[in-house]
């Protein structure tokens, strides 16, 4: 029973029956998959992707409390900016 579906980049692929070639290929997977975990910039980017999709859809749907969570955020902000500028004028 095979599948036309593509194995991962992090996987090694089922019907290997050669021990180099099954080695190599769970070398290849493990590097693969010490690259995707140790790779911040990526992780962060693809973590910002989602972000910024789900508070667009957010904004399709409830334009009302996607303005409300601006205009919170703002305020936080500010409260933030004028406590530190406080602090650091004391």
């Amino acid at each position: 029973m095979s599948s036309d579906l593509p194995v991962p980049r992090t996987a090694v692929a089922l019907g290997i029956t050669d021990p180099v070639e099954r080695a190599r290929a769970e070398l290849k997977a493990a590097l693969a998959a010490i690259e995707e975990k140790a790779n911040v910039p990526k992780r962060v980017a693809k973590a910002t992707d989602r972000t910024i999709a789900t508070a667009r859809s957010f904004a399709r749907r409830n334009p009302t409390g996607a303005t409300a969570a601006v205009v919170v955020a703002a305020a936080l902000v500010g409260v933030a900016v004028w406590g530190i500028v406080r602090l650091y004028t004391r």
